[in-house]
């Protein structure tokens, strides 16, 4: 048997009874870092093998987890914090598994992005979990491009030394939003800050963080119901010129600004 276990995102106090009876059981734990899930399982006194199983290896782990497996061996897989696979390594392994026929199961748990949704206070009935942006700037715009005109609420993983870039590109892309940065999650310096993109985030940016943004406003959508022609018009005639204008309607309509381009030539 082979399952994905959930384990905590901060405090270690917030795994679950499950989460421990699985790693107790299990005969092997494969695990994004040895070094960093030797102090969980120390901190609840459970001595396991561990065997690494991270994005440069997942396909030599996969092999390993469906032999154990079929060993009739109990198998837990972790990563760092949280759930694996979800920004996580762990993809490629449940993919491999289902293609193998082995079955398998997850041990729910913490959650970073669902932790952040909440302690921002934007609306969580509907939401959009992104997760990290591309390194490459091109690809990182096309992604939020390809978001712009979503409504619900938007999350985000970013590490410490990007959260300026992100929130720059995001406010050039997605213009004035709502946003919250959460950070240190469930530890003791949990820190939530909401602010306006325009305004960046300030301070020194230490830890991992969930940014929260607020979804296309319904007004921005009522726009991809005018023609591109009177779309891109609308714009102008709130004082853009026609290259901004564009780059504006294509951002709603999700598409690249070549693709209005033929049916705005009279502008």
């Amino acid at each position: 048997m082979i399952a994905f276990v959930a384990t905590p995102i901060g405090n270690l106090k917030d795994i679950t009874l499950r989460a421990l009876e699985a790693l107790r059981a299990a005969d092997v734990i494969f695990c994004e870092d040895t070094r960093h899930t030797i102090k969980l399982l120390n901190a609840y006194e459970i001595k396991k093998p561990l065997f690494p199983c991270h994005k440069f290896n997942e396909r030599e782990a996969t092999e390993r987890i469906i032999s154990f497996s079929r060993e009739g061996k109990l198998v837990c897989i972790v990563s760092d914090a949280g759930m694996p696979v979800i920004s996580d390594p762990g993809g490629s392994v449940c993919a491999a598994l289902r293609e193998a026929g082995e079955t398998y199961t997850v041990i729910p748990g913490a959650n970073a992005a669902l932790c952040a949704l909440v302690l921002s206070g934007l609306p969580a009935d509907r939401f959009t979990f992104i997760g990290f942006l591309p390194d490459k700037t091109s690809a990182r715009r096309a992604v939020l491009e390809r978001y712009a005109a979503v409504r619900e609420t938007l999350l985000f993983h970013c590490a410490p030394q990007d959260v300026d870039a992100y929130l720059a590109l995001m406010h050039e892309i997605l213009g004035e939003r709502r946003a919250c940065a959460v950070r240190e999650i469930t530890k003791l310096h949990e820190e939530s800050v909401s602010f306006m993109l325009s305004q960046g985030l300030p301070g020194e940016k230490r830890g991992e963080y969930v940014l929260v943004v607020e979804g296309a406003k319904e007004s921005e959508n009522a726009l991809n119901a005018l023609s591109v022609r009177d779309h891109v018009l609308t714009y102008m005639r709130e004082g853009m010129d026609k290259k901004e204008a564009l780059k504006r309607a294509a951002r709603d309509r999700g598409v690249p600004k070549s693709a209005l381009y033929k049916e705005t030539l009279d502008l």
